[in-house]
């Protein structure tokens, strides 16, 4: 579904992403991972449109949005979350899901005059469909906090609530599991494979939780230093003495055995 070639972003003499290249597969649940560093937030940054490339090419099912900005990746189909939740916090969890849809009625000055039933209608789909995703997600119990309040996990799941708005195809998630309980962590998880499997949704994953990357995804993505080192299942990227010595900076030929008890 995602294919990106040979992708570079430079600040300066920094290398942030350098030469990476990788394929995310329609329907898949891949995991993004590596040491701090390695480039995977800037490299989620430059697929969603948030920041240019230096060099390199990204396709969207063969067609380029290499450089596309946000808004129009948005209408493609493609989101993503954040490490740090962009609530509007004034707004209630039901409002931060109702403004997702672009193009509403309301946003149109001669509406608010004139088609005054018409922007009555579309609120009181949204509204429904707002309350829906939240039923989903098991928090619409919180429909009229506002979302400012709320715990930091029910937040992500907001985050993931408003890409159920616009029936988004594939979403990049950054470290979803950040500052989350066990608990939240595992409805976040579930919602997610329900996503996946019932709604046919793409995911990305970037995540430090090994046990959240082993339950959902497959393939594995290992960074480091801004390059792709290896893909697989979970257990092979364990296994791979390049990612064992990008995580620990050494690798299992490296070793000195373990001294014998004097």
């Amino acid at each position: 579904m995602i294919r990106v070639e040979n992708l570079h972003k430079h600040f300066g003499g920094f290398h942030a992403v350098d030469g990476a290249t990788l394929e995310i597969a329609k329907g898949s649940i891949t995991g993004l991972i590596g040491p701090n560093g390695a480039g995977k937030t800037t490299l989620f940054n430059v697929i969603a449109g948030v920041l240019p490339p230096t060099s390199g090419r990204v396709t969207m099912e063969g067609e380029d949005i290499t450089g596309l900005p946000p808004h129009e990746l948005f209408h493609k189909g493609l989101m993503r979350t954040f490490q740090i939740a962009h609530e509007f916090g004034s707004m209630t969890c039901r409002e931060n899901l109702m403004m997702v849809p672009g193009g509403q009625a309301g946003e149109k000055l001669w509406n608010t005059w004139f088609g005054r039933k018409r922007i009555a209608e579309e609120e009181r789909a949204l509204r429904a469909k707002a309350d829906e995703v939240l039923e989903f997600l098991t928090i619409s119990h919180l429909a009229d906090h506002k979302a400012g309040e709320v715990s930091g996990g029910q937040k992500k799941l907001l985050e993931l609530g408003r890409t159920m708005m616009v029936d988004a195809r594939i979403v990049f998630l950054d470290e979803v599991g950040a500052g989350v309980n066990r608990t939240l962590l595992n409805t976040i998880a579930d919602a997610i494979v329900r996503l996946n499997r019932e709604r046919g949704y793409t995911f990305v994953v970037i995540e430090h939780d090994m046990d959240f990357i082993e339950r959902l995804c497959d393939p594995v993505i290992c960074m480091a230093e801004g390059k792709v080192l290896a893909e697989g299942t979970l257990a092979e990227i364990k296994a791979n003495e390049q990612v064992i010595e990008a995580y620990l900076g050494t690798g299992l030929k490296n070793r000195k055995p373990a001294e014998e008890p004097a």
